[in-house]
């Protein structure tokens, strides 16, 4: 590289970190990180020496291993201040890291789903996502890619078929698919960073996400018809130890919490706990849902039951006053 060219790399790095800055305080404020401030950087200095590109990296650095990818993704899907730009000086300056540790490829993998679902259109369908389109959108920030995956990334349209015929999030998470891709993406290694590579796993990512929120709303919306049908059978409350709840739950109750879940599992995109409790909940009212219509069955049988011994009954009483 000759000099004229490396002062353009230093001047558009220079740039990108002047337009991150008041991204990453928001994000230091909002995850109550202390870190003083990069003095040339508030200056917004036009033209910096090397000592103040220098300190500035330092001062990215030093946020960036004290941000998790959880904190980034909540930030930056509840936040205001980001845009298609603010994505693209977020991806550039992951990138072009001279070194680049687990959690740069997290971030990265994440902001490349991000940036694809910020401008693709909301009507795409699952089967239009496929790696020429992926690379289209994304060519902005990763360049022109060769589609050819590197080797033993093809076991990657696996995992999506059978994430596809999951039917609900409990056989999602037993299938342990979104674990079988995490596995796959470290077991590369540095080669995670080839830009094929990286478009790969961005549509792997992009198209489990789709239906982890798909099968999560499922579930949700499942978990609160139940409640609805219980309630009509003026059934009050449940035993939810298995969720993690108590022995003897209001149904009411149950609703608020669901209602809420609804709010807070916009952000999240794992089988955590709260989780796992959406998915035991679900189990114990589809039993209590299969036990009330049990029950109603056997109300009906035994009515009918008695309905058919009474008439036999008046039959009988017919035939004995012929009789007299």
């Amino acid at each position: 590289m000759n000099p004229t060219e490396q002062l353009a790399d230093l001047g558009a790095e220079w740039q990108n970190a002047l337009a991150l800055y008041p991204l990453y305080c928001a994000l230091a404020r909002e995850f109550v990180i202390d870190l003083p401030p990069c003095s040339d950087l508030e200056s917004g200095l036009a033209a910096p020496p090397q000592e103040s590109i220098d300190q500035a990296r330092q001062w990215f650095a030093e946020v960036d291993e004290r941000i998790h990818v959880h904190q980034l993704r909540q930030f930056l899907q509840t936040t205001g201040l980001i845009s298609e730009e603010a994505l693209r000086n977020l991806l550039a300056h992951h990138l072009h890291k001279q070194t680049r540790t687990d959690g740069d490829r997290d971030k990265i993998d994440f902001l490349l789903v991000q940036y694809f679902s910020h401008c693709a259109p909301s009507g795409l369908q699952d089967g239009d996502v496929d790696l020429a389109y992926m690379a289209q959108v994304l060519e902005p920030v990763l360049g022109v890619v060769d589609l050819t995956p590197p080797e033993g990334l093809d076991f990657i349209d696996q995992l999506i078929t059978e994430a596809h015929a999951c039917k609900d999030l409990e056989e999602l998470f037993t299938s342990q698919i979104l674990e079988k891709g995490r596995k796959l993406k470290v077991s590369l290694g540095e080669n995670y960073f080839m830009p094929a590579a990286m478009l790969a796993f961005a549509r792997f990512s992009f198209l489990m996400r789709r239906i982890f929120f798909r099968l999560m709303h499922q579930d949700l919306n499942g978990i609160l018809d139940g409640l609805r049908r219980l309630e009509e059978r003026n059934v009050a409350t449940l035993d939810c130890r298995k969720a993690q709840f108590s022995s003897d739950e209001p149904i009411g109750r149950l609703r608020m919490i669901c209602q809420s879940w609804k709010v807070m599992f916009h952000a999240e995109y794992s089988s955590g706990q709260p989780l796992r409790m959406l998915t035991d909940l679900r189990g114990v009212i589809d039993s209590a849902l299969a036990r009330s219509e049990k029950e109603m069955a056997k109300g009906v049988q035994a009515r009918s039951q008695a309905a058919a011994a009474g008439a036999n009954g008046v039959q009988e009483n017919l035939a004995d006053s012929d009789q007299v």
